[in-house]
């Protein structure tokens, strides 16, 4: 489709050349161009919608990417990547070998930073800027740095650590705040939008800032001094104006807000006149999520990832399956346990849906936390519930809990607290990519004493172990994957630090962990008479190991053959081997799993395939024996 505007912006360079009238048409030409892409090569839409008008504003007032603008989450960032040379290529975005589904240095000079989880921005962007202030005076260019954070990010920790420390050393950072839920201080009348306007009007703020040189210059103003004045200032304006003091302004950062983030040129102008702002700012923005759609503007949570969809009547394209996904099985077993338990509880860090944790949310809502996207809080908030007796059963994204690795050895192994981690998104998880792959789990959970860790085949070894879990002490941990959830044709039920014999083989045991053992089982079932050489047990515990399956095969086989959707090095196939290593056992083992990278972005058939993961994959590795 040809587009007035787009079609001939190919860098912000063209985006600047252009007057601003001209701007409000070029964001309604980015929203249906997002909306005609993502209806059949999805990717996260009500985001992206909601942060068109602050896109176009910053590149038009910043010079990217000289200037840095760093993004909290790429999932408000395709507006970013449209404007910065990629529109003939983001049909690929999300897609094996096209364009990475976040911002990343290693796609674009434009992407200041890595942008795949929440809350690191404020952080990034004060060592940025502290940084070119420190290489300014070696001859460095002056640059401009903004960190761009959702209100739903700001209840990460790390964005108040960012915060406190942006409040302590002297730098020029702007903060832009994009708030699509409420407001720190709500909109109200006219005199609000004055504040606005008298707080960013340029010669206001040069009068301010020339009364401050004087005031230096005749030892009037100190440090501490500023920081009194700075509070004057703020609480003047706070008792004008009849708003609760914010977080920003206790902090001595300047505060310009509330703006509607959807008036494209009243955020140029706002940029353009903050932006020389000597100090930190932030900049306080209000949008609607999925804005101009009224699809996503209905249902943002369905519209957060909607899948394939009609973009004339917003009918979504389902597809149809047998079998429920992994997270469904999760939800239920949870309801489940949860009726039967009343000390039963589920928390969540913002994922009750992406987990589907919202299915016990309907029925016992009191019983249900949600507690922002703060994973290491939500393993903590856990241990304490834990040690006054209640039976929590937190759920996190794989890569999500890497945040929370000092909470599960401080706060719940040591104490041999009685949490339940069930770990979703374990191994890879797709278009997403490698800041989304579930890769490192087994091997960072392995070396923490006193932890239980188990990983379903089937979903109703998924269910034996939530039920398993809720009786056995201590620390546990079930890990399982994305998607469609696989049901064995026979079922033995789940016992703690027992795997199961899958077929009889004579010659090569395979042990498989998880999931991965029913491509394991499709591959031998490929191979006709010759899979009878193999051997084949479902581990379905890392830890404990199942040391009486490792003894037989120790003592009757020659060759062992270990498969996980993990990093190869701390996982099963490093247990198995640091096993017959110890208890003098000659046979050789050959270890399949993920080797030391990160994993690109496509779907899971294409990256397992490229892998050597799929079910052709495992049938030529275990051929080749």
């Amino acid at each position: 489709m040809e587009y007035q505007y787009l079609s001939h912006i190919n860098s912000p360079r063209d985006l600047k050349s252009l007057p601003k009238e001209a701007l409000p048409r070029v964001c309604d030409e980015l929203r249906d161009f997002i909306i005609q892409e993502l209806s059949h090569n999805p990717g996260h839409l009500a985001s992206s919608l909601g942060t068109i008008e602050l896109t176009v504003a910053l590149h038009y007032v910043f010079d990217t990417p000289d200037d840095r603008l760093v993004w909290d989450v790429g999932h408000q960032a395709y507006a970013h990547k449209i404007l910065t040379g990629r529109r003939d290529r983001f049909s690929t975005n999300r897609q094996f070998h096209g364009l990475a589904p976040f911002p990343t240095p290693l796609e674009s000079e434009y992407d200041s930073f890595v942008a795949g989880h929440a809350s690191n921005s404020i952080s990034a962007a004060l060592g940025m800027e502290i940084a070119n202030e420190r290489l300014e005076p070696m001859g460095h260019p002056h640059r401009h740095v903004v960190a761009v954070i959702g209100d739903g990010a700001m209840t990460g920790g790390l964005a108040f650590e960012g915060l406190n420390n942006t409040s302590m050393d002297k730098n020029n950072l702007l903060i832009v705040l994009n708030d699509n839920h409420m407001a720190i201080d709500p909109i109200k009348g006219g005199f609000t939008q004055y504040l606005v306007d008298i707080t960013t009007s340029e010669r206001y703020n040069r009068i301010r800032w020339s009364l401050y040189r004087a005031m230096v210059r005749l030892h009037l103003m100190s440090s501490g001094k500023k920081d009194r004045l700075l509070r004057i200032n703020n609480n003047l304006k706070t008792l004008l104006t009849r708003q609760e003091h914010n977080i920003f302004q206790s902090l001595n950062i300047r505060y310009f807000g509330p703006a509607d983030g959807h008036n494209v040129v009243d955020l140029v102008r706002i940029l353009s006149e903050i932006k020389n702002h000597r100090g930190p700012k932030v900049l306080h923005i209000i949008t609607k999520k999925g804005k101009g759609y009224a699809p996503a503007e209905n249902d943002q949570t369905i519209w957060h990832a909607p899948g394939e969809f009609n973009v004339t009547n917003g009918e979504r394209h389902l597809s149809q399956a047998s079998e429920p996904l992994w997270q469904e099985v999760f939800g239920q077993t949870l309801l489940d346990l949860a009726k039967r338990n009343k000390k039963v509880v589920g928390i969540t860090p913002a994922m009750p849906s992406g987990c589907s944790m919202t299915i016990m949310q309907h029925e016992l809502p009191d019983r249900v936390f949600d507690v922002g996207i703060a994973e290491g809080h939500a393993v903590t908030f856990s241990a304490g519930m834990a040690k006054e007796g209640l039976i929590p059963f937190c759920n996190i994204y794989s890569s999500f809990l890497q945040r929370a690795y000092d909470n599960i050895i401080h706060d719940v192994a040591i104490q041999k607290l009685h949490v339940i981690l069930c770990i979703d998104r374990a191994g890879i998880v797709g278009n997403d990519g490698m800041t989304h792959h579930g890769l490192l789990d087994l091997a960072y959970l392995r070396p923490v004493p006193n932890i239980q860790i188990a990983a379903p085949m089937s979903a109703q070894d998924l269910r034996d172990m939530m039920t398993l879990a809720l009786e056995a002490p201590g620390p546990f941990a079930i890990r399982y994957p994305r998607g469609r959830s696989y049901s064995a044709p026979e079922h033995e039920p789940v016992l703690l630090g027992k795997g199961r014999l899958l077929r009889e083989g004579n010659r090569v045991a395979v042990l498989s962990l998880g999931a991965i053992g029913a491509t394991v089982e499709k591959a031998l079932n490929n191979m006709g008479d010759s899979a009878s050489a193999f051997a084949h047990w479902s581990m379905r515990w890392l830890k404990p190991l199942d040391t009486e399956i490792l003894d037989y095969v120790g003592t009757h086989f020659h060759q062992i053959v270990t498969i996980e959707d993990g990093v190869i090095s701390g996982g099963l196939g490093s247990a198995v081997l640091e096993y017959m290593a110890d208890h003098h056992y000659t046979c050789s083992v050959k270890r399949l799993g993920i080797n030391d990278q990160f994993v690109e972005h496509g779907s899971t058939q294409q990256l397992y395939h490229m892998l050597g993961l799929d079910a052709e994959g495992i049938q030529q590795a275990l051929e080749s024996l």
